[in-house]
């Protein structure tokens, strides 16, 4: 039996409509897996990020605590802005390439004020240099957490109180140079205990007691330790006591 044309046509429209139903459930169906990829890809990437952006934002957390105990006349703290998602952006900060600061270059930038325990949380540091400013008051306890540090230069600044005992907590540290100040208190023989120390100067303070002789202390001259009316010498066997003259 032959087709009428009406039958022909009911079956022809039929055909496209089932066509184009296909089409719009592949189409709702493509799209509803684009958006479940991208939910996906969203959690892996807050999932990368959230520990060095966390780290990096509670790193900033600190370096602009210290800011704001600074005197900046020269502006050249003007890049630290807290509202960034790290600090690497910020002019005279160097970070490696997990985004952590490792150096902090602020020599001889007229900065005055005083240091702050909040940069004892920067773990990966490696570099302090804030010499040859006006920064006063007693160097933090904090700073023997700084578990990185290769170099600590805070010379030619106004800083008083003691040397902390806790900087010989810092096993990797190589360059430690206090040298005029206005440190006060023994030299901790603590600091003798560091096996990679190098460079120690802690000439013109006050310094007072003894100068250890142990460790690296053996090899450093005693110009590192001139200039500290009270300071009564190296250690001998059965000579001055280490508290000599405190």
């Amino acid at each position: 039996m032959c087709a009428t044309s009406k039958e022909i046509w009911v079956v022809t429209e039929g055909r496209e409509f089932a066509t184009q139903m296909n089409m719009r459930m592949t189409m709702d169906s493509m799209v509803l897996s684009l958006r479940k990829l991208t939910a996906v890809l969203m959690v892996m990437v807050i999932g990368l990020c959230a520990r060095p952006c966390l780290s990096s934002n509670s790193e900033g957390d600190a370096l602009h605590a210290f800011r704001r105990s600074l005197s900046d006349p020269e502006n050249v703290l003007q890049s630290w802005d807290p509202t960034l998602v790290n600090p690497c952006t910020w002019f005279h900060i160097t970070c490696n390439q997990d985004n952590h600061v490792t150096r902090v270059d602020l020599g001889n930038s007229n900065l005055s004020g005083h240091l702050v325990p909040d940069l004892g949380k920067l773990e990966h540091l490696q570099y302090l240099e804030l010499y040859k400013n006006r920064i006063e008051g007693s160097i933090p306890e904090e700073f023997g957490n700084l578990k990185s540090l290769i170099s600590l230069d805070l010379y030619n600044n106004n800083l008083t109180g003691h040397v902390p005992r806790s900087l010989g907590k810092l096993k990797s540290l190589v360059f430690l140079r206090l040298n005029n100040n206005w440190l006060t208190g023994q030299i901790p023989r603590e600091l003798a205990s560091i096996p990679t120390l190098k460079v120690a100067d802690v000439s013109n303070n006050n310094l007072c007691g003894t100068i250890p002789t142990t460790g690296p202390f053996e090899h450093f001259p005693l110009k590192n330790f001139e200039n500290n009316p009270r300071l009564r010498g190296p250690e001998l066997l059965g000579g001055a006591a280490y508290d000599s003259g405190c």
